[in-house]
């Protein structure tokens, strides 16, 4: 007889819980060892009772998805773990791969099906991320590329931040010790740099950009 695969599931909603439990059940495969709202006690839990996969929330009071993932990769290595969130943002998943090495990634709005496929594909060894999340990475990637492509200086990024919140040249360069003819040149190479010609142009990247 095959070995059942021990999960443990934290999220600070317990609808959550409730809606993953139901989703699992009759798939005799998965044995849910505890579940819990608290991500302060899922440390002291699998103390007593280790498993093989944490799906773990990403947003969560008194601790992130991101702070627990660390404590669990550091503790208990051989536990792979699977982050469940709202959204995919590009920029925390990178994070909580790098710093967590989490096993996948997946979006609250997942199938029974495709929860089914991402926990057995964890659980022999593999990853799995959502095809949302895998897009989201793909932004973020080309976000960061074209980022570094545009070479924005430290003074240029504090600029364009100071335009987002409609200051004039004048009170930028009053703002920034510097004259209003540096600002304009400022101004043109940020809008040469980032291939925009009007404020609201360069706002939009900016914000797509994530430099403000």
């Amino acid at each position: 007889m095959n070995k059942k695969i021990s999960l443990a599931l934290v999220d600070d909603h317990q609808i959550v819980i409730d809606g993953l439990l139901a989703m699992l059940r009759g798939h005799e495969q998965f044995h849910c060892t505890f579940a819990t709202t608290n991500p302060a006690e899922v440390m002291i839990r699998l103390e007593k009772e280790p498993v093989d996969i944490l799906m773990t929330d990403i947003m969560m009071p008194g601790m992130t998805g991101d702070e627990l993932s660390k404590q669990v990769r550091k503790k208990f290595p051989s536990t792979r773990i699977l982050a469940l969130s709202m959204s995919g943002q590009g920029d925390l998943v990178n994070e909580m791969i790098n710093d967590s090495d989490i096993s996948g990634y997946v979006l609250k709005n997942i199938s029974k099906q495709e929860l089914i496929l991402a926990l057995e594909k964890i659980a022999a060894g593999g990853i799995y991320f959502s095809e949302e999340v895998i897009s989201e990475l793909r932004k973020s990637s080309e976000r960061k590329k074209q980022k570094e492509e545009a070479h924005l200086t430290a003074r240029e990024i504090e600029i364009i931040c100071l335009i987002e919140k409609e200051y004039n040249n004048k009170l930028i360069a009053d703002t920034l010790f510097i004259s209003e003819r540096t600002v304009e040149t400022h101004r043109k190479n940020i809008f040469r740099k980032t291939g925009t010609n009007t404020v609201i142009g360069l706002v939009k990247y900016a914000y797509e950009h994530r430099l403000i």
